[in-house]
């Protein structure tokens, strides 16, 4: 157990689960980030070694590398592990090698992959199952996006964005849907439905893989599939579906079906027919598991969200503000479809696009994503380590925007520094606050209410 991992980008969300894993499994870790954050000074407590800024000499201990997706091949600690001849392994393989022994569970799919997979978490932790679980979000039932169980179960969300999760052989798979995401990677959107059909191979011969019905591109890559699989999907040709929707504020609940036949009503603390799909497919995987539809009933009905995925940070009936990770553009419409069930005078989007290339690639989509708001508010592109392209900037969004007939009334571009006084001086009672993004947006969001919580007590 003295075998010393370092892990570039260790602040990642991630990259932090496997540490948690390979802390709690005794080894030794160490890992760098260019800024210090709540996830790093976490890990040091824990006991890893934390570098901040990289270089050569903090992988002087180190036996493996993992590196983050967004770790580039110039990094200098990537240099000298190449230069030693160390284990190099993307964050995936490092994943993949403690899965080993295990019966995985994955979650795969171009959105939803969070929830989902911390969904199927709180399922196997409320089942007594003790699994193993690695996600990219905070789920708040346990406070944590990783922890180690002593069970056979390993559940993962698995990432596509750069092609590893073909890494992953699980037993199980969930596939929520598949969409123009990650272009920067693929090229092409054919080459990404490519990558989930060899995903799709990956699956065990004697598991069972769960997909989305509803979306046409899964229903096409399944059809040529031998394996074994489930459909769930709001349409009730899906074998697991929904009837009887009552959605209500960020709550929600419905009837369930299998094979036409009704099974259970469902209460979720969720918003969104979105997150119906998602809690389908994981009603479809506790049944092919074998769990009680009661345990099932109650895991989901316990379930308390993850960070970042339409969670509510000031609630009141004055202002409510809500911060999202969404920034795609089906997600962005998903979740203000949802917003629109809390209760609100006047509904604000306050915007920040994730990475040139995918603003570039989907900026008609983006244009078309925000009609139902009121007020739309966009701020300066988070980079995400990528650099500029010319001509490719937020004020292009904005400028598209405003030319469009079913644009909201008002859009704004705010520069992302002024963001918490320009939001806090246009504010009036009533009104539904959206901070949306991938990037630190969320920290604009703290600061924004703090300063409404500081101006109700003036």
């Amino acid at each position: 157990m003295n075998k010393c991992y370092h892990l570039i980008g260790i602040g990642g969300i991630g990259m932090s689960g496997i540490a948690q894993l390979l802390l709690r499994r005794g080894f030794k870790v160490s890992g760098s980030d260019l800024k210090e954050n709540k996830i790093t000074m976490d890990l040091a407590r824990a006991g890893a070694e934390i570098f901040i800024g990289h270089r050569r000499a903090n992988i002087a201990a180190a036996q493996v590398i993992i590196y983050s997706s967004a770790i580039k091949e110039d990094n200098p600690e990537i240099i000298e592990a190449k230069r030693q001849g160390m284990p190099l392994l993307k964050r995936a393989q490092g994943l993949a090698q403690l899965m080993q022994g295990k019966v995985v569970i994955t979650v795969a799919g171009s959105h939803g992959k969070t929830t989902t997979t911390s969904l199927v978490s709180c399922l196997l932790l409320e089942a007594g199952l003790l699994p193993t679980v690695a996600v990219g979000g905070i789920i708040k039932n346990i406070d944590n996006n990783a922890c180690l169980g002593e069970g056979k179960f390993f559940v993962a969300e698995a990432d596509e964005s750069d092609g590893s999760f073909l890494h992953y052989s699980p037993k199980y798979s969930i596939i929520t849907n598949i969409d123009r995401e990650h272009l920067d990677y693929y090229k092409e959107f054919k080459n990404a439905v490519q990558a989930f059909r060899k995903f799709i191979k990956r699956t065990d011969k004697d598991g069972c893989l769960f997909y989305c019905l509803d979306d046409p591109n899964l229903r096409k890559i399944i059809s040529g599939s031998k394996k074994k699989a489930v459909s769930f999907g709001l349409g009730a040709r899906a074998r697991i579906h929904p009837g009887n929707i009552v959605l209500e504020g960020l709550t929600c609940e419905f009837d369930c079906y299998e094979n036409n036949k009704f099974l259970e009503r469902f209460a979720l603390s969720l918003g969104g027919r979105h997150n119906i799909c998602n809690c389908l497919s994981v009603i479809a995987l506790g049944r092919e598991l074998g769990i009680e539809l009661g345990v099932i009933k109650k895991a989901l009905n316990d379930y308390q969200g993850s960070r970042r995925r339409l969670e509510v940070k000031l609630g009141g009936p004055q202002i409510s503000v809500i911060d999202d990770y969404a920034h795609h553009p089906t997600e962005i419409k998903a979740t203000l479809l949802a917003a629109k069930n809390v209760a609100h005078k006047r509904m604000i989007g306050v915007f920040q696009p994730h990475r040139y290339s995918r603003t570039k690639l989907l900026l008609n989509e983006f244009c078309a994503s925000f009609d139902s708001l009121d007020c739309l508010i966009i701020t300066d592109i988070y980079p995400a380590g990528e650099q500029p392209e010319q001509g490719v900037d937020a004020r292009l969004i904005f400028e598209k925007i405003k030319k469009r007939k079913t644009a909201p009334r008002e859009v704004y571009f705010v520069p992302k520094q002024e963001l918490v006084d320009y939001v806090s001086g246009l504010k009036k009672d009533g009104d539904l606050i959206l901070t949306l993004g991938a990037g630190d947006i969320t920290k604009v969001c703290d600061e924004l209410v703090e300063k409404i919580k500081g101006q109700a007590k003036a």
